[in-house]
This record gives C-alpha cells, structure tokens and sequence, in this order.
C-alpha cells in the first residue's frame, strides 16, 4: 500500500465524531481484528471506527508515525512488525519488555506506549475453556515470537513446570534464559528440551500441549508421530495458535483422544485486552465469548 492512499483513508470527514484505530501487518486483508473490535464497540457503546492497513516491509514506522499523526488512537499490530513496533515506543509495558515485542500501541501525553496482550488472551482463552495453569505441567513447542509472547503469562498463573522444546534447543535455551528470573521468582520449573527428547521413552505426563511454531503454516505438525504418541495422553488438552482449521498438530492430538483447541478465542481475548487499555473499560462490557460464538459461524 502507498502512503498516497493510505492518507486519503484517514481524511476526518469519513471519521467524523469516531475514534479511530488500525491493526497493522503484511499481509493484512484475512484479518479478523476490525470484525471483532467493531462488536466490541457496539456492546460497550463506543464509536469507533477499525481499519485495516498493509505497509510495505520497509515501511512500518512511516506509516506508524502518519497514522498517529493524523489522529489515530491506538493500534494492533501483527506480522510481520512486531519487533519494529517494539523498537519504536518510548514506553514498554512489563509484559512488553518481556516478550520483545509489541502487539498494542497507543499516544499518552505525547508518548508511545506499548504492550502486549498475547500471552493474556491465550491465559483467558484457556480459562474460559476450563483450563487452569496453576500447579500444571505445561508443554510449549516452538521457541520464536508467538512463544516470547505466551511464556510470560503463563508463569505468572504458576504452573509446576513449563518446557520450552524446539528443534534446534539452543533457540529453546535462550528463551530459557530470558524468563528463568521470573520462573525462580514463582518457583516455577523452566527448561529447555530439543524436539528428540519427547521421541524418548521416559517423557513425563504434560496437563497442557500448546503449539507456538509455524509447522502449521506448511499444513505440518512440529511433532513426530512418536512423540506425539508420548505427549498426547488421554488427560491432555492440546491449543494450537493457529486458527480457523484442525491443524496436523490438532489432528494428532485428537487421534490420542485429547481436547483441542484452536487460537481463534485467543484472537479474541487478546483484542480485548487491547480494547479494555485503549477504552478504559471492564472486560465484562465486552462480551467476548458472544463475539468468538459469532466468528465461529461466520
């Protein structure tokens, strides 16, 4: 998209008396964000308006700044520009500095803020589904983004133990590494393990299996059917980030009789979150799992 357009998207007169907000990211059209934000603003009786905008790769933080400039409130941010928006905030959140990435944007007296809701959203998500993370054994495979996002999060509802795995481990234990202060802080168990490990005989029994690598971009599961034959116990619930499909991943979770979900309720909690800082709300003027109930049929 050129700058040239995307300017005569923001003129005021097609915004008059509405807020207005953007989700940015390359590609960007598939986005489900101004679908759920727009019901957001219709239950909690905001006026809002959501659009959708696809800088060039190497254009992020040009269209960033035009965009507040011109009046934008507050921003979602996706791939591939999460790490840019981090490095252009003047402010981080807590959960922000952890992860190393930025999803939430806003101005406050002149500033930049930044946080990010992803790691919330799954942890909501997983509740509203019965899941608890307290004194549970969790499994994260994949040691990229989407898993510096979610470990934060994870560890503050004190699991028993939390393994990171990934094929190649030394990315595993630089994650590790990153989150093993917060981990002793909680008394939690933080390891790294490479992929191989859970071929192994001796793999101990996990409450819960989320899927944080890109295997499933590739209609792939990161899991050997080995180790997914010791991951996937009856009493396991398996949550893959992607959505809007069963997964290879999913699909061998559900061949070993396990519960499974996608991260489409995630989407939705962690817009919430987004919404909740931008707006001054309460997340129960929402209603979030109406708003996932819709997404599901549409």
């Amino acid at each position: 998209m050129s700058a040239y357009p995307f300017l005569l998207r923001l003129e005021p007169e097609l915004f008059k008396d509405r807020d207005v907000y953007a989700v940015f990211g390359n590609p960007i059209m598939h986005s489900k964000s101004p679908l759920i934000h727009e019901q957001f603003a219709r239950n909690s009786g905001q006026r809002i308006s959501y659009i959708r905008i696809q800088p060039e790769l190497d254009q992020f933080a040009k269209m960033l700044a035009a965009f507040f400039q011109m009046g934008g409130k507050g921003a979602n941010v996706t791939v591939p520009f999460k790490l840019d928006a981090f490095v252009q905030c003047q402010q981080l959140s807590p959960r922000a500095k952890l992860a190393g990435a930025v999803n939430t944007l806003w101005l406050e007296n002149g500033q930049l803020i930044g946080d990010n809701t992803d790691g919330i959203g799954l942890v909501r998500d997983l509740q509203s589904q019965g899941i608890g993370l307290n004194n549970k054994r969790v499994l994260i495979v994949g040691a990229g983004g989407a898993s510096r996002g979610i470990i934060g999060p994870i560890l503050q509802e004190v699991p028993n133990s939390l393994v990171v795995v990934n094929r190649t481990i030394h990315k595993a234990e630089e994650l590790v590494a990153t989150f093993k202060n917060l981990a002793n802080s909680l008394a939690v168990d933080l390891e790294a393990w490479s992929l191989l490990k859970l071929e192994q005989d001796n793999v101990p029994l996990f409450d819960l299996v989320i899927n944080a690598s890109a295997a499933g971009l590739e209609q792939q599961s990161p899991l050997s059917d080995l180790a997914a034959k010791h991951v996937f116990q009856s009493s396991c619930f398996a949550y893959d980030l992607l959505y809007g499909k069963i997964t290879p991943f999913m699909h061998q979770a559900l061949q070993n009789g396990c519960r499974v979900s996608d991260g489409l309720g995630m989407l939705v909690e962690q817009a919430a979150e987004a919404f909740i800082l931008w707006r001054k709300l309460n997340i129960e003027s929402l209603g979030t799992r109406p708003v996932l109930s819709s997404l599901r049929k549409a």
